[in-house]
C-alpha cells in the first residue's frame, strides 16, 4: 500500500497549519457563496457540523451520541438531491485536498543528510561511498494518481503563494495581492472540472512524468548534491565529484507493457524520442543563461584554443559556403572587406559570443556591443580584430604585447585558398550555414537586422566562454530539431558530431570550462551555475530518465515457442528447466541468427520481436533495464537474453553499423510468495551458468539486479506474509549473489500520487532524495540487526503462516467473499475514473487474482476498511501470544526493526481505518446473506487492534505518531460525509446504471475520499 504522507509523517506546527487550513476554507466558503449562493453554503455547514460532533462524540469515547449523530448525518445525506450532492461532494473534496497542501507545505523539514553522514563516514574514502552509494528512483506508470494534471498544477501555485505568505517582509499591499491570488486560484479550481474525461495515454502518462523532472526535480537536484557534498568535505575532508552523484532516476512510462496492450514498441521508441527532445530543450535553456552569465575574458591556455578552433572551424564553412553562393551569384557583398592573402577568420556565426538573452529590441539598444579580438599571427605579432554583428574586420597594428588574460598561442587558421583545417574534435563539420531550417532560423528574429545593419563601433575583449557556449548551444538546436524530425518519422541528415548523442559529450566543453574557471581565480563562478548544470546533466543524462522495458515472462515463452515451432524443433514451452537452459545457452554462444527473417508470427508474438528491435535501435543509451515479470525460473533471464541477441543482430544487419551501447540488464521481477522463496535458488542457478556470469562482468560491471515485488505478494497472501517472505528473499538473493563474487543494487519504484506528493515540490523533492540517501548509507555503513534470537525466526514463521492460511480461508475460500467484494466497494465502478492507460484486470475472466494489485487496495480504502493491510495478522500474532509468547513479541519490537517497521505500518493503517464507516456500507450495499461475512471481517479487525497494541504496548494507535493521529482526526469533519454520499449514490447507481449525473457524483466522491485518506493503491 502506498501512502502520500501518513507513513512518512513528521512534526509540523499546528498553529501555522491550523491558521493556513483555516484561511483557505474561508476563500473556499466566499468562492461557494459567490457561485453556489448561500442557501448551498448554509447546507455544507450543517453537514459538517453533524460530522464534526459526530467525531468528537466518538473520540470522547460518547459512542451513544456518536452513534445518534451519525444516524442524523445519513439522513441528512440520503434525502439530499442530486443536484446538492454534487457540488457538496466537490465542496468536501476541495476542502481536504486544501487541507492537504497546508499539511505537505508545514512538514517539518529535518536536515538529515549530514546526521546521517556524522554517523559514520569520517574513515570513508570518496571512492568507497561512491561504490556503496547508488540509488535508483524508478518512476512507475502504476495508476494511482488520481487528480488531473491541470488539477495538481493549481494545487501546486497554491502551495508556492502559501509559501509566499510566510514570509515576514511583505508589507500590507503585499499580503492583499496575495490573498486576491489566492481567491483566483480556489475559483479557477471550483470551475474546472476535476474528472478526466479520457483514459491518458501511455504517452500522456509519460509526459506527466517528465514534467515533474521541470517541475521540480530539475531545480532540486543541484541543491539536493550540493549539500550531499558540504557534508561530506565537513566530515571527510573531501567534497562529492562534481560529475558524480549518488542518485539515478528511471522510469516505466511508456516502457511498461505488463498486461498493457496499449503500450507498443512504436510507444517506447516515441516516449525515448520526447525524453531526448525535453533534455535537450532544458539544457538549452541552462546554456543561453550561462552565455550571459560568463562574461569575463581570462580563461586557461586550454579553453582559449578550443574557442579559437571553434572559430576557425566556422570560418572554414563559412567560407565554404560563401564562395559557393558568389560563384552562383557573381556579385561581392559589399560589407565585405577583402584582405589579400589575409589568414584570420573574418566571419564567424552570430551568437557564438553573445549571451542568447539580449534584452528587449524596442528598448533602443538593438545593436549591443560586441567584443574586440586581439588575435596572433605570427609570434610576435597580433592584429586587433572588430567583430561584428555578422563580420570580423581584421586590421593591421604594431606589435603587441602578448594578451595575458586570454592565454592565447599562436594558431595556425587556413584561408579560403589553404588545404581544410583538421576538424577539432567535438566540432559540427558542418555548420549553422547548413540544415537550417524555417524554425531555427525563428529563433533569433534580431538576427536578420544585425546582419543588414553591423555595428562599426569599438568592441572590450571577446569572451571565449561565450564562443565555446555558443557551440553547445548550436548543437543542443540541432539535438532538438533531430528528436523532432525522428518523432515526425522523416529522415534525420544531420552528422553524428552536429548533436549530441552522450551524456560524455555534453559534459566536455562544460567540463573544460569549470576546469578554466577554476584555474584562473574564479572558483566562485566555477562553483555557480556552470556547477548546477554539471551536475545535472550527470544525473538526468541525455534522457533525463532511462526507460525500463517491463514484460510478462509469458510472453517470452509464447515468442520462444513461435520460433521453435517454425524451426521444427518442438513447443519451447513443453520442455523442462534443463533442457531450456541448454538451448539457449547454446544459441547465446553462437553466433548465427536463430530467427529467420521469412518467419511468419502472430501480432502478439511480432509485438514482442519489434518491442526487441526498438530496445536494440535504442540501446543502452536511452534505455535502462529489461525486466521480467512473474519471473521464475533461470531460463526466463536466459530467454530475454537471448531476444536481445537476436534483435541486435537484425538491425545490425538491416542499418548497416552496431547497436548503440550494450545490451539491456535483464532483471528478473519475482512477486508472488512462490517466487519469492524460490529466487535464490533461481539466481544461484542463474550465476552457476558460466556464459551468464562471464556476460554480466564482460557487459555489465558484474552487477545483477533483481526485483521483488510487494503489492501481488501482499495480495497472493496478506501483508505480514508478503513483508516476511520478501525479508527472506532479499537475505538469500544477497548471499547468492555473493558466493558468486555478483554485485547487486538498490532501486525504488515510486508510483501515482506517490510521484506528486513526493516529488511535486522542490523543498519536498531535496527532503526524499535525502531520505533515500541516507537510509542506503546507514544500511551499508551500519546495517540493521538480524534477529537476536535464532527463535524469533520460528515466531515470525509461526505467525506467516497462520496469517497466510487465515487471509486465504476469506478471501480465495470463502465462496461468498468475491460477490461481498464486488457489492461492499466501488471496485467495479474505479475502471470509469479513467487514472491510467492500464486495464484494471490482467485478464477480463477471473476472481481476486487476476484483479491488480493496485485495484484491489484502492477499493478497500475507498470503504474505509483498508482490508489488505491488516487481514490474517491479527489470527497470527493472537496465536503466538495464545502460546506464551507475548513477551518474546514485545522484544522483537523493542530490538529488531524489520518486525518494528512492520508492526507500525499496520498500526498506522489500522488508525486509518474507520469500524462504523465500513459497517455503514455494509448495511446499505451488501445483501443481506453476506452481512454476517462483513461482521466476521469487522470482528476480525478488533481482534488485529487489540494485539498490535499488545504487542507495541501503546494504550491507543498511532500512540507513537501524535502528529499522524491529529492529522487524521482533523480529516473526518470532511471525510466522513463524503463516505455517506457515496454509498447513498452507489446504491442510486446500481438501480440506475446508466446515469451519467450519478456516475459522476460517484467518481467525484471518489475523488474526495482518496484525499482524505491521502492514497489510492
Amino acid at each position: 500500500m502506498t501512502d502520500t504522507t501518513d507513513d512518512i509523517a513528521e512534526e509540523i506546527s499546528f498553529q501555522a497549519y491550523d491558521d493556513d487550513c483555516h484561511l483557505l476554507g474561508n476563500l473556499l466558503n466566499d468562492c461557494l457563496m459567490r457561485e453556489v449562493g448561500p442557501d448551498f453554503t448554509e447546507k455544507v455547514d450543517r453537514v459538517r457540523l453533524l460530522a464534526q460532533s459526530e467525531c468528537n462524540m466518538r473520540l470522547a469515547g460518547v459512542t451513544d451520541a456518536a452513534d445518534y449523530l451519525s444516524t442524523q448525518l445519513e439522513k441528512e445525506v440520503s434525502t439530499m438531491e442530486l443536484e446538492d450532492a454534487v457540488p457538496l461532494a466537490r465542496t468536501f473534496s476541495h476542502y481536504l485536498n486544501l487541507m492537504g497542501i497546508a499539511e505537505t507545505h508545514h512538514r517539518y523539514h529535518l536536515l538529515i543528510t549530514r546526521t546521517a553522514i556524522r554517523c559514520g563516514v569520517d574513515n570513508v574514502s570518496n571512492q568507497n561511498l561512491r561504490s556503496v552509494q547508488e540509488v535508483g528512483i524508478v518512476l512507475t506508470a502504476h495508476p494511482t494518481q488520481i487528480n488531473r494534471r491541470t488539477i495538481q498544477y493549481k494545487f501546486l501555485r497554491i502551495a508556492h503563494l502559501l509559501e509566499r505568505n510566510d514570509r515576514t517582509d511583505l508589507t500590507h499591499e503585499d499580503k492583499d495581492l496575495l490573498i486576491e491570488d489566492l481567491v483566483r486560484e480556489i475559483t479557477s479550481l471550483w470551475q474546472t472540472d476535476e474528472l478526466r474525461r479520457r483514459k491518458p495515454t501511455p504517452v500522456d502518462e509519460a509526459r506527466g512524468g517528465l514534467h515533474i523532472v521541470e517541475q521540480s526535480l530539475w531545480k532540486a537536484v543541484p541543491h539536493y548534491l550540493r549539500r550531499v557534498s558540504n557534508a561530506l568535505k565537513k566530515h571527510t575532508g573531501r567534497s562529492l565529484p562534481l560529475t558524480s552523484t549518488p542518485i539515478k532516476f528511471g522510469s516505466w512510462m511508456g516502457g511498461d507493457r505488463d498486461g498493457n496492450p496499449n503500450v507498443t514498441a512504436k510507444v517506447t521508441r516515441d516516449v525515448s524520442y520526447l525524453a531526448r527532445w525535453i533534455a535537450a530543450d532544458l539544457y538549452l535553456r541552462e546554456v543561453d543563461g550561462l552565455r550571459f552569465e560568463l562574461s569575463m575574458s581570462t580563461c586557461s591556455d586550454k579553453l582559449a584554443q578550443f574557442a579559437y578552433n571553434i572559430l576557425a572551424h566556422e570560418q572554414q564553412v563559412h567560407d565554404d559556403h560563401h564562395v559557393s553562393w558568389f560563384n552562383q551569384r557573381q556579385k561581392k557583398h559589399s560589407d565585405h572587406v577583402d584582405i589579400p592573402g589575409h589568414p584570420l577568420p573574418y566571419h564567424i556565426p552570430f551568437g557564438a559570443d553573445v549571451p542568447g538573452f539580449t534584452g528587449n529590441a524596442n528598448d533602443g539598444e538593438a545593436d549591443l556591443e560586441m567584443p574586440l579580438l586581439e588575435l596572433p599571427l605570427t609570434d610576435g605579432e597580433y592584429r586587433t580584430a572588430d567583430i561584428m554583428g555578422y563580420g570580423l574586420i581584421a586590421k593591421a597594428t604594431p606589435s603587441l604585447p602578448k594578451a595575458e588574460g586570454l592565454g592565447l598561442q599562436p594558431l595556425k587558421i587556413s584561408s579560403p585558398h589553404s588545404s581544410t583545417p583538421t576538424t577539432p574534435k567535438g566540432l559540427a563539420k558542418s555548420g549553422s550555414f547548413k540544415k537550417k531550417s524555417s524554425s531555427e532560423s525563428n529563433l533569433n528574429k534580431s538576427s536578420v537586422d544585425r546582419l543588414l545593419h553591423p555595428s562599426l563601433s569599438g568592441r572590450p575583449d571577446i569572451a571565449p566562454y561565450r564562443i565555446v557556449l555558443g557551440h553547445v548551444r548550436e548543437k543542443l538546436v540541432n539535438t532538438r530539431r533531430r528528436m523532432e524530425m525522428l518523432l515526425e518519422g522523416l529522415t534525420c541528415d544531420f552528422e553524428q558530431d552536429e548533436y549530441y548523442e552522450s551524456t560524455e559529450d555534453l559534459l566536455e566543453p562544460l567540463l573544460l570550462c569549470h576546469e578554466s574557471m577554476e584555474t584562473t581565480g574564479s572558483e566562485v563562478l566555477a562553483d555557480g551555475r556552470i556547477a548546477d548544470l554539471i551536475r545535472r546533466i550527470s544525473t538526468f543524462g541525455m534522457t533525463l530518465m532511462k526507460l525500463d522495458v517491463r514484460q510478462e515472462s509469458d510472453k517470452h515463452t509464447e515468442t520462444l515457442d513461435a520460433i521453435t515451432e517454425y524451426l521444427g524443433m518442438g513447443t519451447y514451452s513443453e520442455w523442462d528447466e534443463e533442457r531450456k537452459i541448454r538451448f539457449l545457452t547454446q544459441e547465446l554462444r553462437g553466433k548465427r541468427p536463430l530467427v529467420p527473417p521469412s518467419i511468419e508470427v502472430t501480432p502478439e508474438v511480432q509485438e514482442v520481436l519489434n518491442t526487441f528491435r526498438v530496445a536494440a535501435e535504442l540501446g543502452s543509451q536511452s534505455l535502462e533495464a529489461y525486466i521480467i515479470s512473474m519471473a521464475s525460473e533461470a531460463s526466463d533471464v536466459l530467454a530475454v537474453e537471448l531476444l536481445q541477441k537476436e534483435a541486435r543482430l537484425v538491425v545490425a544487419g538491416e542499418l548497416g553499423r552496431p547497436c548503440p551501447g550494450t545490451t539491456l540488464r535483464v532483471v528478473p521481477l519475482f512477486e508472488t510468495v512462490k517466487d519469492l522463496r524460490d529466487a535464490g535458488t533461481v539466481i544461484r542457478k542463474l550465476l552457476g551458468i558460466d556464459w551468464y556470469r562471464e556476460h554480466l562482468i564482460a557487459n555489465h560491471n558484474g552487477h545483477q539486479e533483481v526485483m521483488l515485488g510487494y503489492s501481488d505478494s501482499g495480495k497472493d497472501a496478506g501483508r505480514f506474509t508478503a513483508a516476511w517472505e520478501l525479508y527472506k528473499a532479499q537475505e538469500d538473493v544477497v548471499k547468492a549473489c555473493q558466493e558468486f563474487g555478483i554485485k547487486g543494487s538498490l532501486r525504488v519504484t515510486e508510483q501515482g500520487e506517490m510521484v506528486q506528493a513526493k516529488f511535486g515540490l522542490a523543498q519536498t523533492s531535496v527532503r526524499q532524495l535525502e531520505i533515500y540517501t541516507t537510509a542506503v548509507l546507514l544500511a551499508t555503513l551500519h546495517p540493521p540487526d538480524p534477529p537476536r534470537s535464532p527463535n524469533w525466526r520460528n515466531v515470525m514463521e509461526h505467525i506467516s503462516e497462520v496469517s497466510c492460511q487465515n487471509y486465504r480461508n476469506i478471501v480465495f475460500h470463502n465462496e461468498q467473499f468475491l460477490q461481498y467484494f464486488h457489492e461492499a466497494t466501488p471496485e467495479a465502478e474505479l475502471g470509469n475514473l479513467n487514472i491510467g492507460s492500464r486495464p484494471t484486470r490482467r485478464k477480463k475472466t477471473g476472481g481476486v487474482q487476476q484483479l491488480r494489485a493496485i485495484p484491489w487496495i484502492f477499493a478497500w480504502t475507498q470503504t474505509r476498511l483498508t482490508l489488505p493491510a491488516w487481514l490474517g495478522v491479527g489470527a497470527g500474532l493472537d496465536a503466538v501470544i495464545a502460546k506464551g509468547d507475548r513477551d518474546e513479541l514485545q522484544a522483537m519490537y523493542r530490538e529488531w526493526p524489520f518486525f518494528q517497521s512492520t508492526i507500525d505500518l499496520i498500526e498506522m493503517v489500522l488508525a486509518k481505518a474507520d469500524i462504523p464507516i465500513a459497517k455503514h456500507y455494509d448495511e446499505v450495499l451488501v445483501s443481506p446473506e453476506r452481512q454476517q461475512l462483513g461482521a466476521e471481517i469487522r470482528e476480525a479487525f478488533h481482534t488485529t487492534e487489540k494485539c498490535v497494541l499488545e504487542v507495541s504496548g501503546h494504550h491507543k494507535l498511532s500512540e507513537n505518531n501524535k502528529t499522524l493521529r491529529r492529522l487524521i482526526e482533523s480529516r473526518l469533519a470532511y471525510l466522513n460525509p463524503i463516505n455517506m454520499l457515496q454509498v447513498e449514490i452507489l446504491r442510486r447507481l446500481r438501480q440506475d446504471e446508466n446515469n451519467p449525473k450519478l456516475r459522476d457524483a460517484l467518481l467525484i466522491t471518489i475523488n474526495g475520499i482518496a484525499a482524505g485518506m491521502r492514497n489510492t493503491g
